[in-house]
């Protein structure tokens, strides 16, 4: 396993400007990083990921090993040259896919026995297979088997968790043979302050490469999340990779960086996308709405990706309207270069010392037009 080379650049207050290097090339943080599950982020071309901006790619253990299967992928040259991407990839232990089996699974310590959501057949992950399937797949930045809890859960519940998490995080260390891969640990620990910190000293413990905060965004009110991040964000190691998992909105990025955390990921853009929202620099759009219907004018008029040079809000509520394909694949391109947009801005601000300036800006556009409810005319 290799150590990360992590080199901070520039702060501001708790935000950061950094480089990660990985097997595939430089990751230039904050990094919104975007999600293909199942080797594919939907509805989009590697062309089209480049052109808009994406640095890194995400694959996710629990579906790739489920379908095609990792030692096909392997057999191909590995995940990279399987989707022909040739940038970073990030994957997902699959923890969260298994806690979303609740009721198709079995924990012990050894690890989870669950059914395939897929037909029913019995499969078993524990931290060895999981950074099995990972190192099988080429993954760069690899992520530590853990166990993500159910919102809300009790103390004892949550105590338990995190100590399985730090028993489970050690044997995926030791499991770990591939040099090129990066590991990285998942603090856990519910919404409590304390149970942060006790997660947090446990996982920091494990010298790794880079370190992420996991179990949010898993039903939780979003304010709570803000006020835990922005504590437990600057106590993280500061000489490593700080990584929010499955996060979020476009006011949860720019919260979340003034808290020092450099990665993040979401299947928000493009499964929203997907349904007729769109994030624009006005706030969200929903292109459903009968006010399009014969507005002519670009989706975002302060845009300039290939959706916004060449359609009209109209046309995008046309496709919407016909559940035409062409309409999820615009949709899905707006909405990942305004997210790679936000995030580039944030970078150049930070380096050159405006972020305080940026963030504000972003506030002003996102607060309340982003917690705006989508409704349907």
């Amino acid at each position: 396993m290799s150590e990360a080379q992590f080199t901070v650049h520039k702060t501001q207050g708790n935000a950061r400007r950094a480089t990660l290097q990985t097997a595939h090339g430089p990751i230039q943080t904050p990094v919104f990083m975007a999600v293909g599950t199942k080797a594919t982020v939907k509805a989009m071309t590697v062309e089209e990921l480049k052109e808009c901006g994406t640095q890194v790619v995400l694959g996710n253990t629990y579906h790739l090993h489920l379908r095609p299967g990792e030692k096909l992928i392997q057999k191909l040259g590995g995940l990279h040259k399987f989707m022909n991407w040739h940038g970073p990839i990030l994957t997902d232990s699959g923890g969260f896919q298994v806690f979303s089996l609740s009721g198709l699974r079995k924990l012990t310590e050894e690890g989870v026995e669950f059914r395939s959501h897929l037909d029913g057949g019995k499969y078993f992950l524990s931290p060895e297979k999981s950074m099995e399937i990972q190192m099988d797949l080429g993954s760069d930045i690899i992520m530590a088997f853990d166990e993500c809890l159910k919102y809300p859960a009790t103390d004892d519940e949550i105590k338990a968790s995190m100590d399985l998490t730090h028993r489970w995080l050690k044997r995926s260390k030791e499991a770990m043979t591939r040099k090129e891969s990066l590991l990285f640990g998942i603090v856990q620990g519910g919404l409590k302050l304390e149970h942060r910190k006790y997660s947090l000293e446990q996982i920091t413990s494990v010298d790794l490469p880079g370190y992420a905060l996991g179990g949010f965004s898993v039903g939780e009110p979003i304010e709570m999340m803000h006020e835990l991040v922005k504590v437990v964000g600057p106590m993280m190691p500061a000489h490593k990779p700080r990584y929010l998992m499955g996060v979020g909105t476009p006011l949860d990025l720019i919260l979340s960086i003034d808290s020092g955390i450099d990665m993040f990921d979401c299947v928000m853009p493009t499964r929203v996308a997907r349904n007729g929202t769109l994030y624009t620099w006005q706030g969200k759009v929903s292109i459903k709405r009968n006010e399009y219907k014969e507005d002519p004018g670009p989706l975002d008029p302060e845009c300039d990706c290939y959706t916004c040079r060449n359609y009209s809000r109209a046309y995008l509520r046309h496709l919407f309207l016909i559940g035409e394909i062409l309409g999820s694949r615009l949709n899905t391109i707006h909405n990942l270069h305004f997210y790679m947009t936000v995030m580039a801005r944030a970078r150049k601000a930070l380096e050159e010392g405006t972020w305080d300036q940026y963030r504000d800006f972003c506030l002003s556009r996102f607060v309340k037009k982003d917690n705006q409810k989508d409704s349907a005319d």
